[in-house]
């Protein structure tokens, strides 16, 4: 499948991303041919290296750019006591709270729960698991990592962490504004805390439902960059590639990130 030729616009977002078709095309944890989403198990198995280091603690964790989806919040969850998750588009934040609030209908996390349970070391936690998110969920508002106050109007405290997964390559067209957005959504974590950053490598689209949406095409050493750019000293980086012949996205490698946000800035 070729690339779009044009970046997918923040309005296309709104009007045209369907978050149950995204949902069941990339988050079931077997593909369409009854094969495993190593897609999905590579990233999970990511976030939860991450949020085993040491210092990935605190009382407030941003979840920044959420999308409809929870699995970024699932190995999270257990180091922080309060989570604010944070996404464009109306749909996708429906969607979220749908699932938050337990409705018939919502998306079916059992599996991927079980997954990240059974790399903690005991599977038959998962419905604990599931509630202990859907109560660290406080809120669930609207942001634009393009703008000063992603949040604006809204303006939160600091947080201890923020964590942004497949989020920022989606949003920004150009690297500038990769690199204005980060400095953007740093200003939400206190001095001192963290970003913790999963982020594809070498991608230019991701498919599904009969549509296209561009993704700005990232090498791990401009997204290092970018993130001291931003007041961040990188303290956990790690590139893995992402072999699978996959139609739906021409994804070379994924990028798990972890940053300290510098005292003075």
């Amino acid at each position: 499948m070729d690339a779009p030729v044009v970046f997918t616009e923040a309005e296309f977002y709104q009007q045209s991303f369907d978050p149950q078709a995204y949902l069941k095309e990339y988050y079931r944890m077997s593909d369409s041919q009854g094969g495993a989403n190593l897609f999905l198990m590579q990233n999970l198995r990511n976030l939860h290296k991450i949020f085993s280091l040491d210092g990935l603690r605190g009382d407030t964790l941003i979840d920044v750019g959420c999308g409809p989806t929870i699995y970024q919040l699932l190995s999270a969850c257990e180091h922080f006591h309060e989570i604010i998750s944070l996404d464009y588009t109306d749909r996708n934040r429906r969607e979220l709270e749908r699932w938050l609030r337990n409705e018939e209908g919502a998306f079916d996390w059992v599996p991927v729960v079980k997954y990240v349970c059974e790399l903690e070391g005991d599977r038959e936690k998962w419905a604990e698991k599931q509630e202990k998110v859907r109560k660290k969920v406080k809120q669930v508002l609207k942001c634009d990592v393009t703008k000063a106050n992603p949040t604006g109007p809204v303006s939160l405290p600091p947080a201890d962490c923020i964590v942004s997964s497949l989020c920022l390559e989606g949003a920004c067209k150009d690297l500038p504004t990769f690199r204005s957005a980060l400095r953007n959504i740093g200003t939400l974590v206190k001095p001192g805390g963290h970003l913790v950053l999963a982020t594809v490598l070498g991608e230019t689209y991701y498919a599904f439902n009969k549509q296209v949406f561009s993704c700005l095409c990232l090498e791990k050493h401009e997204v290092e960059a970018a993130v001291e750019a931003a007041g961040f000293e990188v303290t956990f980086s790690e590139a893995q590639p992402y072999a699978v012949n996959d139609e739906r996205t021409d994804c070379q490698g994924l990028l798990g990130l972890v940053a300290r946000r510098c005292p003075s800035t």
